[in-house]
């Protein structure tokens, strides 16, 4: 009796063994391929600027997203521009809430760093290298609370489009430097040579909070976009396929070059 109730608590342990085993390997497996992403900027159809690459890694309970940005052709000569940003945070009933997030930019022989971290009670701390060259309008502790970054803003809507077709959206965002909300909305859908069928649109506009040059104003919309969105891999996200953003310099234009996961393996452009 004694060996049979010993037998059966070993079966018992192995069978325990066996799905604590299992389920750790499935977790894995279930786990989406690192997405990767390239986009190629141009202000004017023929002149390319700049150079996008993003990487994101999403598991059932962290993501993150690594970008990094560099100056081509002329822009290289008069900007010469080089961005890292790389933000990580945890998925928690299907929201992200980002922990921390990073960046390091050279831009016209100078180098600025950002730095903010997130706490579980919504408090936000920022620190950012150098100083503001000019004055602006001080972004508070109160402003910043529950804000999330840019990445994890547009991993937000990319998220949301593939969940229920809609860009309605609005999201407070600090970027260690700013303070602004961004809305989304909308638009008719349209097709783009290259993808089959109507791709989904959005509308984005930014209205300034704090942190911008005190001489322009307080509050107001600026930096308009519209983005198209396709489904192009299986799962949770909708993939950006062509962005247009409004600046004072005209209008800039990313397209989508190169993708990478889940399966899929597209090279639209050099």
């Amino acid at each position: 009796m004694l060996r049979f109730c010993r037998s059966r608590a070993d079966r018992a342990a192995l069978l325990v063994l066996f799905a604590a085993v299992l389920f750790s390997f499935l977790a894995h497996a279930a786990a989406p391929d690192p997405i990767f992403l390239r986009f190629e900027v141009s202000v004017v159809p023929g002149l390319h600027v700049l150079s996008l690459s993003v990487n994101v890694e999403q598991s059932g309970e962290a993501y993150s997203i690594a970008v990094e940005a560099e100056t081509r052709s002329l822009a290289d000569l008069f900007v010469d521009l080089r961005s890292r940003l790389h933000v990580r945070g945890r998925i928690v009933a299907g929201g992200l809430l980002p922990a921390a997030m990073r960046a390091e930019t050279h831009r016209r022989g100078a180098d600025f760093y950002t730095r903010i971290d997130y706490g579980t009670d919504g408090n936000v701390t920022a620190e950012a290298s150098p100083p503001p060259s000019r004055p602006v309008t001080p972004v508070t502790a109160a402003q910043m609370r529950g804000t999330i970054d840019q990445l994890t803003a547009y991993l937000v809507l990319a998220r949301a489009l593939a969940r229920r077709n809609s860009c309605a959206l609005a999201l407070a965002v600090f970027d260690g430097r700013r303070r602004y909300d961004l809305n989304f909305t909308d638009a008719p859908a349209e097709g783009l040579p290259g993808f089959a069928g109507a791709n989904q649109v959005c509308h984005l506009s930014r209205r300034r909070i704090a942190g911008f040059p005190a001489d322009r104003g307080g509050s107001e919309t600026t930096n308009r976009a519209k983005l198209w969105f396709a489904r192009l891999m299986p799962g949770d996200l909708m993939v950006p396929v062509r962005m247009e953003f409004d600046s004072e310099f005209g209008t800039f234009t990313a397209e989508l070059a190169e993708l990478r996961g889940r399966g899929v393996h597209l090279r639209l452009a050099e």
